[in-house]
């Protein structure tokens, strides 16, 4: 099907992508592993670690209680200690030769040689080749806790090619051939140029074409960003992926499969994740720094002690201990507890976070452009505006047009119908409705006929409105506004301005990055006047309208071209490169599935306002990860040289163990730390 083959086309090209980015710069830690993978791995790793804690004779001193004893029960911490160091740890180890073989040492290095050093320190002592405490404890605990932050960082992480494939269930699998006045039912793929289709009512457009008979009005809001559905005739083009409403077409193929528009979209899609810059992580860069101090201060150490005549054993478990309290367990979650956090924080408050480079990004966001249609606007018809004449009353007047209009299923009487629920309005019933093609539509309430249309129906009705009618008429129609009348009698007692309605939420959204020194854009497919008249009501600073879905991403990308950092916020499948392209991809979660899949953030509430709160949770989030990255890297400075036996001489020297345990120190005050940030959006 076609689909599928798309799927898996872009699928894979971005593996091979990705793949090759990290090997060209080294630092993919992760790379032939899942989430999982290291899910699995974790909670094996935690059932055996849990007996290793707790017949470790060091543990069992510490708190002072005693592990049962049987046969066999004293060799419990060494054999499971293995297993989880070649289980577990196996992971750390290739990613270790990795980044050593990109010459790029950094985490899995400095993780690797932690374990390897306990794990061969451990054998040693069992040995009785040095007089000293195993450290099997340290070690199963130091890959457990290791592999929990990795899945949690892997899974904040973790995405998927969900873009692409929600973008190809677009297409339909078959399509209806016209062959000879006869029909067949064909694969989608199976379709070539000067083909005839037809396309049913309710049906998706499987192909690029031109309609050669037939009229129909189509829903290409998620393609074009066109907020209304479009009137198609004879001789219009159609795009695929666009939805037919009522009426049926016989449409002569111009392009199919990979050569349509929405391929083109997916296309753009799958060019702008690959090449979307990759962030280094601090953790990455930390630990990076951290290799280096922790290997030169270890052979210092080692040098040092051999030098001044200490005892091979001795200068071997200062090493050791150097090695073992330099290994970043507390640098390893000081970013992934602080990202599940915020995380978690975000989910409450309605931000879905999908890729945490997008959330790391945001507190630098300089521009934020919203998309206009279901973003700022409901992308739904409602009466913004009304004008009457002398002597009626607005809500009466929309009271009767939604009365009139009550059983027409044109998007526009739609809109009024809603409109007048929202007003909560008692809506009377009509008799004798009649659609009045290409005028309007007329109907009875009490006991009188109304009708409610455009301006051809006033001239079939031969009635004339007030000048203060025609000059508000004017007015909406110059700004971009669908304009209906209400006539009654002999008079024209209304007109009623229908439009996309703006979000309450989007004016005060709009004030609040202004008042963070970000500017406000609006990209969208709209014609100029509409846009313009949204952006006067919200006081945005740019516009781009009547832009095509192909040249959104690069709307984006040349906001970037000074510098900017920019978010785009968006909920159709034309936003979806340039949800891609963007720093920060923002997508309004009652949005289309494929936007959902294109965006670092979801806002569940479809509130434009919560681009104000991703920003201040980025923030928040940056301050706590630079804090714990500062202390679970810092506190190195005080305790290798301990390690390293600097006060020996005054009978202060730190044991192995001893160093474990300031090291797990370390990370409960880095996981302590991490739970502050709940502070910064409480619930």
């Amino acid at each position: 099907m076609p689909k599928t083959d798309h799927q898996h086309e872009h699928h894979h090209g971005n593996d091979r992508d990705d793949h090759g980015d990290h090997h060209e710069h080294g630092h993919d830690a992760h790379e032939g592993h899942s989430v999982e993978a290291f899910r699995s791995r974790f909670w094996l790793s935690l059932a055996l670690t849990i007996p290793v804690v707790v017949w470790s004779p060091h543990i069992e001193m510490l708190l002072g209680y005693r592990a049962p004893v049987f046969p066999g029960s004293a060799w419990i911490p060494a054999v499971l200690g293995t297993a989880v160091f070649f289980y577990g740890g196996l992971v750390f180890l290739r990613g270790a030769w990795s980044e050593l073989r990109n010459r790029l040492p950094g985490m899995m290095t400095l993780i690797s040689l932690a374990i390897s050093v306990a794990f061969l320190f451990s054998i040693v002592v069992d040995a009785g080749l040095i007089d000293a405490v195993a450290l099997w404890w340290e070690l199963a605990t130091l890959v457990t806790i290791m592999l929990l932050g990795h899945w949690i960082e892997m899974r904040s992480i973790d995405q998927a090619s969900g873009a692409l494939s929600e973008l190809a269930k677009l297409l339909p699998d078959t399509a209806t051939r016209i062959v000879d006045g006869s029909e067949e039912r064909v694969p989608t793929s199976e379709l070539s140029e000067g083909d005839l289709v037809l396309v049913r009512p309710g049906e998706s457009v499987p192909v690029d074409g031109v309609i050669r008979s037939g009229t129909s009005t189509l829903d290409e809001a998620a393609v074009t960003g066109e907020s209304r559905p479009v009137e198609r005739g004879e001789g219009d083009a159609v795009v695929a992926g666009t939805v037919n409403g009522d009426g049926s077409l016989r449409v002569e193929v111009s392009a199919s499969g990979d050569d349509t528009k929405l391929s083109g979209i997916m296309r753009l899609v799958a060019d702008a994740q690959s090449s979307r810059s990759r962030v280094q992580h601090l953790a990455d860069r930390a630990a990076r720094l951290l290799t280096v101090v922790a290997l030169a201060a270890a052979t210092v150490t080692l040098v040092t002690w051999l030098l001044i005549g200490a005892d091979i054993d001795f200068a071997v478990v200062r090493t050791v201990t150097v090695l073992v309290i330099a290994c970043p367990h507390a640098l390893g979650l000081a970013v992934p507890l602080v990202v599940a956090i915020s995380t978690t924080l975000g989910a409450r408050n309605g931000l879905l976070v999908r890729d945490r480079r997008g959330l790391e990004a945001a507190r630098d966001i300089d521009v934020v452009v919203f998309d206009k249609t279901g973003t700022l606007t409901l992308g739904a018809h409602r009466v913004v505006g009304i004008s009457v004449a002398d002597g009626v009353d607005e809500d009466d007047a929309i009271r009767l047009a939604a009365a009139v209009e009550a059983d027409s299923e044109h998007p526009i009487a739609r809109g009024i119908v809603a409109s007048a629920h929202e007003r909560e309005l008692e809506v009377p019933s009509a008799e004798g409705f009649k659609a009045l093609p290409g005028r309007g539509v007329q109907a009875d309430v009490d006991g009188e006929t109304a009708y409610v249309g455009g301006p051809s129906l006033l001239e079939s009705l031969g009635v004339e409105p007030s000048d203060a009618l025609r000059e508000a008429a004017d007015d909406a129609g110059s700004r971009g506004r669908a304009v209906v009348y209400l006539v009654r009698g002999d008079g024209v007692e209304a007109v009623i301005e229908v439009a996309d309605k703006v979000r309450e939420e989007s004016r005060e959204a709009v004030e609040a990055l202004h008042a963070r020194n970000v500017r406000v854009a609006m990209l969208t497919g709209d014609a100029q006047s509409v846009a313009d008249a949204v952006a006067d009501e919200l006081g945005i600073d740019m516009v781009m309208a009547e832009v095509q879905p192909e040249d959104k991403a690069a709307r984006i990308e040349a906001l970037q071209e000074d510098g900017s950092v920019v978010a785009m916020v968006g909920d159709g499948v034309n936003d979806a490169p340039a949800l891609a392209r963007a720093d920060v991809g923002i997508a309004i979660g009652a949005g289309t599935d494929v936007a959902v899949e294109a965006g670092h953030v979801v806002l569940v509430r479809s509130d434009p306002r919560d681009v104000v709160r991703i920003i201040d949770l980025s923030r928040a989030t940056y301050r706590k990860m630079l804090q714990n990255l500062w202390w679970a890297a810092g506190y190195n400075v005080v305790a290798i040289p301990l390690a390293a036996g600097v006060l020996a001489p005054w009978g202060v020297v730190l044991s192995p163990a001893v160093g474990a345990v300031l090291m797990s120190a370390s990370t409960i005050i880095v996981a302590l730390n991490a739970q502050l940030l709940r502070r910064a959006m409480p619930g």
